[in-house]
């Protein structure tokens, strides 16, 4: 069965006639051009561009619904509170705990499609809830195989740039739209090419070890592990140091397993292959 249960995952719905214009002024995702029946990933920022807290958003019917992750619902709902100010808007915690995700042929069953992994040519749906009993490690198995990022999984908060884990990949990050926190910071990233990290798909001759481990070439360290299924993981790099190794033929060690790193093609994207040093 094509589907899996997320006990962590908890929602949060704004409502109230401004619960549009908040959040479009907020977060990284273009609220505005959302279609219903969607999902697309965002996030709020902090004034340095890193991420503070990671999210899908969707509409349901005049309302908007955020799911994120339990342990992170009461901090983000405090935060968007802060802003509210004098706004039109409800901030509610759903009761409904978890989330069902389908994919493959049982992609119909479920509420939106995820936009991320449409990008990587997976039709996968989500629907608040228990609507299967799926394991949730085939979930997070296909995320490692596509290259999905998830905080917790692949990257701490407070440590990642939007770019970093493929947001301007996938939806998940507007260029267009007026101002929100840390706009300036990504928006120059943008515009100079200026991302020197990259989620990365990791793959093994054997089983990968936890994660957490560094993945070392020539004696550098160029990323660590995170979201890890059998010998296929993904890892957050440096493309500069990677694209140094690769040009020199040096070989990828994660713990004592060789490793072949490369960009999820979906992205588009290339390692800066180039006999250069990379940066400290």
């Amino acid at each position: 069965m094509s589907a899996a249960f997320l006990p962590t995952r908890s929602l949060i719905r704004l409502s109230g006639r401004d619960a549009q214009e908040f959040l479009q002024g907020l977060i990284t995702t273009d609220i505005e051009g959302l279609p219903a029946g969607e999902a697309r990933p965002g996030a709020l920022l902090t004034p340095q561009g890193k991420i503070l807290f990671d999210f899908l958003v969707w509409r349901e019917s005049h309302d908007l619904l955020i799911e994120t992750e339990a342990s992170q619902r009461e901090a983000l709902m405090r935060r968007l509170t802060m802003y509210k100010l004098r706004a039109a808007v409800d901030l509610t915690a759903e009761s409904t705990e978890g989330v069902t995700v389908f994919w493959g042929d049982e992609a119909e069953k479920g509420a939106v499609k995820d936009a991320a992994f449409a990008k990587a040519g997976i039709v996968l749906s989500r629907v608040p809830g228990r609507q299967a009993e799926g394991p949730e490690e085939t979930y997070h198995a296909l995320r490692a195989d596509v290259g999905v990022a998830l905080s917790g999984h692949d990257y701490p908060l407070q440590d990642a740039f939007p770019h970093d884990v493929l947001l301007d990949k996938t939806d998940g990050l507007s260029f267009r739209k007026g101002c929100y926190v840390g706009q300036e910071v990504v928006s120059r990233m943008q515009h100079r090419g200026t991302a020197r990290r990259r989620l990365a798909l990791v793959s093994g001759d054997a089983a990968l070890p936890a994660s957490g481990i560094e993945i070392i070439a020539g004696g550098k360290t160029v990323g660590a592990l995170g979201s890890v299924a059998g010998n296929k993981g993904l890892a957050v790099v440096r493309i500069d140091r990677v694209g140094d190794a690769l040009a020199r033929g040096l070989p990828f060690i994660v713990g004592d397993v060789p490793v072949k790193l490369t960009l999820p093609e979906w992205t588009g994207l290339s390692f800066p292959v180039e006999a250069q040093e990379a940066e400290p």
